[in-house]
């Protein structure tokens, strides 16, 4: 069998791997002379030959949809082949170890080696979702890392196969691993970008804690958990806690995006629980600990009622003779603070009489704000002040944050202290001399959110309003009746880069609301911790 050519050009050598939806080859290019991975796949015996021709269907319709991909953190696809009556991908070959393996022969990865895997697995996701592809089996064993330590994701597409029209079932079935399936999957056969953060999730999990967040004995055991539990409690996360209870939410929209959670990852990726290694010298120590006051690590998206956060809010400025002694004691030894686990927060690096900047990119007048909020708040503000959560609360907040219902018809969280103030149809939340922004905005519905994205992004960017625009995220997210984010960063008009997280949701049929939330670029991984928790929290009361 080893020698069996498929397309008169693939050789295949060895089986390398087996899964409920085909097998993977170890193979030889004999027109390329490369080895290749190629994987036949087998459709599961439970399928009607209706529903087992459509499988094979979808599977080279999707392959060439995943070929389009071109990452460093995605396994490419070659080829897509019809032979001896089933589809065959035709894949880069990457000598490696899937980290299902790994954590079987090595036991559980620390939370900071978990973290760097998952930025890569979140990576290679962004970047599919982005071109229109989906997964849907995100697990250990699809997560390969390397021989020269990168770090793929493979099967794209390839795995499972449900949604839009002739979706396939199977009594008591479900395609993919049960262990690794969002719950809405599992309930509904749904499958969209959301699912995949999921799965990434549970594979983080499983990866630092040694097990799925619903390990049970069987199949139907863990979908029955799956339906009414919630996950494993968590004993060697660490600095991992945070962005895994965000992405295994089980409601969709209380979700993390791919935005939310890559600032978490990064700040785990970078704790400090590993040794240190030689070259952090005794240095680097006095600037961790002259700055450690002021320094900030985020948490989790929001608590369970009565179970109050630690607050991560960034401390207040320092006097300039301060901050000048910090900065130097810093020095060269600066791009080693984030490998040490620390980051460092000055809220304002100016001098104390330079004006904030803001929303729309600053005070001066010189230029018109992009967006509103931008200069500080007026005599007329009101401030925040903290009340008792309401009745039908899910949540509880962070320290120093409360709930606020707005006449207007919204709730949402807010800092206490933050003046409060409208600009038109802005509510606007700031402190004064602070660069943090929050506003929500009343607007009409927007048929396509998306699209309402793009063009705001073109006639900001056109009109010169955002120098030095750099664009993350313009993408859609399934939050009451449709939505989407736009994330990101410019330079004010102070010269200070800034950055802003903006989601539009569509509330009813002829009202829309966008929840803006802006810092300066220096202090945004911090900041973009408190993210799930505006994001979940704002709530239309009307």
């Amino acid at each position: 069998m080893h020698q069996l050519l498929i397309a008169g050009r693939y050789r295949l050598l060895d089986l390398v791997g087996t899964g409920g939806m085909g097998r993977v080859w170890l193979a030889r290019d004999e027109m390329l002379h490369r080895d290749v991975a190629v994987k036949e796949v087998v459709p599961p015996s439970w399928l009607a030959e209706t529903e087992r021709e459509e499988l094979r269907l979808r599977t080279l319709r999707e392959a060439r949809t995943a070929a389009r991909l071109n990452h460093p953190n995605v396994v490419r696809i070659y080829d897509v082949v019809h032979d001896r009556e089933s589809p065959w991908i035709v894949m880069e070959y990457v000598p490696s170890r899937s980290v299902q393996q790994i954590i079987s022969a090595e036991g559980p990865l620390s939370p900071q080696r978990t973290a760097r895997i998952g930025l890569a697995v979140l990576a290679a996701l962004r970047a599919a979702h982005t071109a229109g592809v989906l997964h849907r089996d995100v697990k250990p064993h699809n997560v390969l890392v390397a021989d020269d330590g990168r770090v793929v994701l493979t099967d794209f597409g390839l795995a499972t196969f449900e949604g839009g029209d002739g979706a396939m079932t199977g009594p008591g079935t479900v395609l993919g691993s049960p262990q690794f399936v969002a719950p809405e999957r599992a309930r509904e056969g749904v499958s969209d970008a959301r699912t995949d953060m999921w799965s990434l999730g549970a594979t983080l999990y499983a990866t630092v804690e040694g097990q799925s967040p619903y390990a049970r004995s069987s199949a139907m055991a863990t979908l029955s958990a799956l339906a009414t539990e919630p996950p494993d409690p968590m004993r060697r996360a660490g600095p991992m806690g945070a962005v895994l209870t965000g992405l295994l939410q089980r409601d969709p929209w209380r979700r993390l995006t791919a935005a939310e959670a890559e600032p978490l990852l990064t700040s785990a990726a970078a704790s400090h629980d590993e040794p240190a290694a030689s070259a952090r010298s005794s240095a680097v120590a006095a600037v961790r600990n002259a700055g450690r006051a002021i320094a900030s690590h985020p948490v989790g998206p929001l608590a369970p009622p009565g179970e109050p956060v630690t607050p991560t809010a960034p401390p207040p400025s320092r006097p300039g003779r301060r901050r000048r002694r910090l900065i130097a004691l810093v020095g060269t030894a600066a791009a080693l603070l984030v490998a040490g686990g620390v980051t460092l927060t000055l809220v304002n690096r100016h001098d104390e009489q330079t004006p904030p900047s803001g929303s729309g990119g600053g005070a001066p007048t010189s230029r018109p704000a992009a967006f509103a909020c931008a200069s500080s708040p007026p005599p007329t503000a009101t401030p925040v002040v903290a009340v008792s959560p309401p009745a039908d609360a899910k949540y509880g907040l962070r320290d120093g944050w409360t709930w606020y219902d707005d006449p207007t018809g919204f709730r949402i969280a807010a800092p206490v202290g933050w003046a409060r103030w409208t600009e038109g149809a802005v509510t606007c939340f700031r402190r004064s001399g602070e660069s943090r922004v929050l506003s929500v905005e009343a607007g009409p519905a927007r048929p396509d959110p998306v699209a309402h994205w793009k063009a705001e992004e073109a006639r900001l960017t056109g009109s010169e309003a955002l120098p030095g625009y750099r664009k993350v995220d313009i993408s859609a997210m399934d939050i009451f009746r449709g939505g989407a984010v736009w994330e990101c960063g410019w330079q004010n008009a102070l010269g200070v880069s800034v950055h802003s997280f903006r989601l539009l949701a569509n509330t009813s049929s002829e009202r829309s609301y966008t929840v803006s939330w802006l810092t300066e670029e220096f202090d945004w991984q911090v900041n973009a911790a408190y993210l799930p928790m505006i994001r979940q929290s704002f709530t239309p009361i009307l």
